[in-house]
């Protein structure tokens, strides 16, 4: 299959268009991460850097780290984002740029989030590290998409629907992360669980400022879910379309999120730095 201009959009220098990025310039083990600063804070430990590219709020560090190459992304916030980031990072290594057409040898690329999160359990101390087994997507991505789901994510997904009530216009989906990269980094360190992607930070995650949120009490019917002992554990972001996508095109998907809020106590970190730095170099030893 030909990809015409204007759906495999690359720039002057031929890279994707968004990313900036150039197949060469991408490793095969990539961190994903929403804050452009946190970039440098996961670079500064690798042993080399070989690229660093920015545009717009994309900015992206490839290198080594003891022996590993690995490329550290920041996507910016929200699925909208992550929908840019998963097609331009695919194409990077299973699309010819040159002659824009499909590879025949696909390469399955290792997809890590790190970011921070609202956690839903009142158990969970603040700076908790939480790990993504599944994703619910309060969002719209998946949907645009032939995603197939296996009986496993339909079943968890019903049974979810079932405990929680969702206003009408919302239509969740739910996707597995990758078993592989859960158990890489699994440990007693950790808190495994269903994590809910939301497509904003107030009103959709159940926040009410001026403007009242239509579910104010979403994070605590969502906190009360169980199923076999599985529990939702947290709130953000981006998660959802990572693994939703990430599944359809042949990748490995998950997150590991530092818990900065506890919604159910109403209690939010007053600082995250050393926090984060833990996480990122408990992530980095194990990816």
């Amino acid at each position: 299959m030909h990809y015409p201009p204007t759906e495999l959009v690359l720039n002057d220098q031929g890279a994707v268009y968004h990313l900036g990025l150039q197949p060469e310039q991408l490793a095969s083990k990539i961190i994903l991460v929403g804050d452009q600063d946190r970039v440098a804070k996961i670079s500064r430990y690798f042993d080399q850097i070989e690229h660093r590219v920015q545009h717009r709020e994309f900015v992206s560090h490839t290198g080594i780290f003891q022996g590993k190459r690995l490329t550290v992304l920041s996507t910016g916030i929200g699925t909208d984002n992550i929908d840019i980031c998963m097609a331009e990072l695919d194409a990077l290594v299973n699309i010819d740029l040159s002659s824009r057409t499909e590879k025949k040898e696909k390469t399955s690329l290792e997809i890590i989030r790190i970011g921070t999160c609202g956690m839903l359990q009142k158990t969970m101390p603040i700076h908790s590290f939480v790990l993504s087994t599944h994703a619910i997507g309060l969002d719209n991505i998946a949907h645009f998409y032939p995603i197939e789901w296996t009986s496993e994510e339909q079943l968890l997904l019903h049974e979810m629907t079932n405990q929680v009530q969702f206003p009408s216009h919302i239509q969740p989906y739910l996707s597995m992360a990758s078993v592989r990269l859960v158990s890489k980094l699994d440990s007693e360190h950790v808190t495994k669980g269903i994590t809910i992607t939301s497509s904003g930070f107030y009103g959709p995650q159940g926040r009410s400022l001026r403007l009242s949120s239509l579910m104010p009490n979403i994070h605590l019917d969502l906190g009360a879910f169980d199923y076999n002992g599985l529990q939702v554990v947290n709130f953000e972001m981006e998660s959802s379309a990572i693994f939703a996508l990430g599944k359809a095109l042949g990748h490995d998907c998950t997150s590991i999120c530092l818990g900065v809020a506890n919604r159910p106590l109403e209690i939010f970190s007053t600082g995250i730095d050393l926090a984060m730095d833990e996480l990122i170099l408990y992530v980095l030893e194990r990816i």
